[in-house]
């Protein structure tokens, strides 16, 4: 990840049209982004879509961000968000294929360090809001304070949501 400074200098760039410098931000940036989307969707073409879709979003509205604060957090807002809304979105449509997404395979290989094939099923599972905040808290780690923040949710949300997902994630993988 880049320094303040250099991130801070990325972000000054890109708001003046630099196309360096909104490259430097998405290189950087990218892989996070893209993971936290699979994570919440448990599929690949979405995930990149989403994050993708996310990167634009940001890169749009620019002129609101607050030079003072990290890129990053901002950037997983947009993305964890609008993941939630398209896994909503899936269950409503009641799309077949749960089965398959359960089960499918990380496009990079390895979207965590220590994740394995049952815990990403079992993860998959959960419904989107407990995946959003697990996947922030326990793979982009980020404290229950800042998702709270991120999201706009009152923290006891934020808590709530983590404890019945891990409660439910820990239940799937006894089984």
């Amino acid at each position: 990840m880049p320094g303040a400074r250099g991130e801070s200098a990325w972000v000054r760039g890109a708001q003046a049209g630099s196309a360096s410098d909104l490259e430097a931000l998405f290189r950087a940036h990218w892989p996070r982004a893209h993971r936290a989307a699979y994570l919440v969707v448990r599929d690949a073409a979405a995930a990149e879509d989403i994050a993708q879709e996310a990167f634009l979003a940001a890169i749009r509205h620019l002129d609101r961000f607050d030079r003072r604060r990290p890129f990053g957090p901002w950037l997983h807002r947009i993305v964890v968000n609008r993941a939630i809304d398209w896994a909503r979105a899936r269950s409503l449509r009641g799309e077949v294929g749960g089965e398959v997404l359960a089960a499918a395979p990380s496009p990079s290989g390895n979207p965590g360090p220590g994740l394995s094939d049952d815990v990403l099923a079992a993860l998959a599972t959960l419904p989107p809001e407990q995946r959003g905040v697990i996947v922030l808290r326990h793979l982009l780690e980020y404290t229950p304070g800042e998702i709270a923040r991120l999201l706009d949710l009152p923290r006891g949300t934020v808590n709530s949501r983590l404890r019945r997902g891990l409660d439910d994630l820990s239940e799937r993988l006894e089984r």
